[in-house]
C-alpha cells in the first residue's frame, strides 16, 4: 500500500498475461478491498 492509499498488486501464472487482468482488478479485488477497507483509494497492477 503507498502513501496515498493505493494497493499495488502484482498478479503472476496465467492471471499475470491475461487481457482479463485489469478487469479482475477493477470489478474484482478493488471492489472488495475499498468496500472492506475504507482508506483503499484504488488498486494497481504492478
Amino acid at each position: 500500500i503507498t502513501e496515498d492509499n493505493v494497493v499495488k498488486v502484482k498478479l503472476t501464472g496465467a492471471c499475470g498475461s491475461c487481457p482479463m487482468s485489469i478487469m479482475t482488478l477493477k470489478g474484482g479485488i478493488e471492489s472488495v478491498l475499498k468496500q472492506d477497507v475504507s482508506a483503499v483509494k484504488a488498486v494497481e497492477a504492478v
